[in-house]
């Protein structure tokens, strides 16, 4: 196509002064991802596993040759100016967090140990009846009312924004999973949440207080876990009045992001379905959490849905009516953040013949899920600054369980999801979209 039937591109805001980046939680995730940005700052290490960082994107037709860089196409912030900010319920800096997290060696963080020596978690919101398994926890809030408690969560991203120089920030929630609840009609209206809030109702999990400060302080909101958290009615028509972006729940890392990866593929090729096994062993934090019933019965929820959603067993019942799909997640404490998943997928095919597949998944938690929380932020920040807001399906890419409008299925195929991230950031700078259609060139 020629230039002049592209779109018009967004009025995108500059990202001028800095972005704050917040993190519920001060542990693993978050400690390896500030790490990983300030050591790429320095020139020390390469961001790999980061869209914004090293991705390209094709635009136009591929004689074109246009394939920047996501992050030289899309008006980001840059990594010199972002800040950080977190909150835990542990009081240890991000040093020391990082050196009894154990993901990274004492090499790679000894030359950034003066930076993440002078971050200190903010005291966190947190109540044991929603995490059983953290002790220790020293660094909390007090407060009269939950109402109260978001209201010192406002004030600190407000006093922290004033004190970094910061104009805009992004929240991403890297605390640990809170145990299981259903969105009742405390969670339908702003005036019902608020209400339960201030009556101290036990559905009011301390996630949803983050969630809620951080879009009346006008910041973007993630969510790395699977907790009820900005998904329900109240908080997603908060977002949209207040023009702040949400998006997702639960970081799509390791077993879940091989299952978005291989069921498309069985899908595509018309391969049936008899049982999907999946166990997993982790030992460090979340590992511990998660062998709260609990807090598992929340991650249960959202990886069991992933594959009911790719393989459509209603519109394809011979192949995948009744498939039996199993997940197990065991607390190994010698794996520490080294999480193990094996998966055994029974398949058939042609005439109904048996086969499997096997997957063994040595992969490292917090390495996978750190590139991620760098690019929801850059991407939120980015979006919010070209005027979207509420839930933003095209970053679906990087969670378990995508939040869509409601009645909206949400779309699980890792592929069809980086279309759509990129057909959007292609919307949103006025390129046409990429169809790969490509009958021009051969009519």
């Amino acid at each position: 196509m020629s230039d002049s039937t592209r779109g018009t591109p967004a009025n995108i805001a500059p990202a001028t002064g800095k972005l704050a980046i917040f993190t519920p939680g001060l542990g693993a995730v978050a400690t390896t991802f500030i790490a990983g940005v300030e050591r790429v700052r320095r020139g020390l290490s390469v961001p790999i596993g980061s869209l914004t960082q090293m991705a390209t994107i094709r635009l136009g037709k591929r004689t074109d040759n246009r394939s920047p860089l996501i992050k030289e196409f899309v008006p980001l912030a840059g990594l010199d100016d972002i800040v950080f900010g977190a909150w835990d319920p542990i009081p240890d800096d991000a040093y020391t967090a990082a050196t009894k997290a154990g993901v990274l060696t004492k090499d790679d963080l000894e030359p950034v140990a003066d930076f993440l020596k002078g971050i200190k978690p903010m005291p966190a919101v947190f109540e044991s009846r929603y995490v059983t398994r953290i002790t220790g926890a020293t660094n909390v809030k007090t407060g009269a009312t939950k109402r109260d408690l978001a209201e010192q969560l406002r004030a600190d991203m407000r006093n922290f924004m004033a004190a970094n120089g910061a104009t805009r920030g992004a929240m991403v929630w890297t605390g640990s999973t809170e145990t299981y609840i259903k969105a009742g009609p405390q969670h339908q209206t702003i005036e019902a949440f608020e209400k339960a809030m201030d009556e101290n109702d036990d559905s009011i999990a301390p996630s949803m207080l983050y969630a809620y400060a951080a879009i009346m302080e006008g910041v973007a909101y993630c969510n790395g876990a699977p907790n009820l958290s900005a998904d329900f009615p109240a908080l997603v028509d908060l977002a949209n009045k207040r023009g702040v972006v949400i998006s997702g729940k639960d970081f799509k890392t390791g077993q879940t992001w091989m299952k978005t990866v291989i069921a498309p593929g069985m899908k595509a090729r018309m391969l049936g379905l008899e049982g999907w096994y999946s166990t997993n062993i982790l030992g460090n934090r979340d590992g511990e959490v998660l062998d709260d019933p609990a807090s598992f019965k929340t991650k249960e929820e959202s990886k069991l849905s992933v594959l009911h959603t790719i393989l459509q067993p209603d519109k394809y019942p011979e192949l995948y009516k009744d498939f039996s799909h199993v997940v197990r997640i065991n607390y190994y404490p010698p794996r520490g953040d080294n999480k193990e998943g094996w998966d055994n997928i029974d398949i058939k095919g042609w005439l109904g013949y048996p086969m499997q597949i096997k997957v063994n998944f040595l992969c490292r938690d917090s390495i996978l899920a750190a590139p991620l929380v760098l690019d929801l932020a850059l991407f939120s920040d980015f979006a919010q600054r070209a005027g979207m807001k509420g839930i933003q399906e095209w970053l679906s890419f990087y969670y378990k369980a995508p939040t869509t409008a409601a009645g909206l299925q949400p779309e699980h195929d890792l592929f069809i999801q980086q279309t759509k991230l990129k057909n959007t950031l292609r919307h949103l700078m006025g390129e046409d979209q990429i169809t790969h259609l490509g009958l021009e060139y051969y009519q």
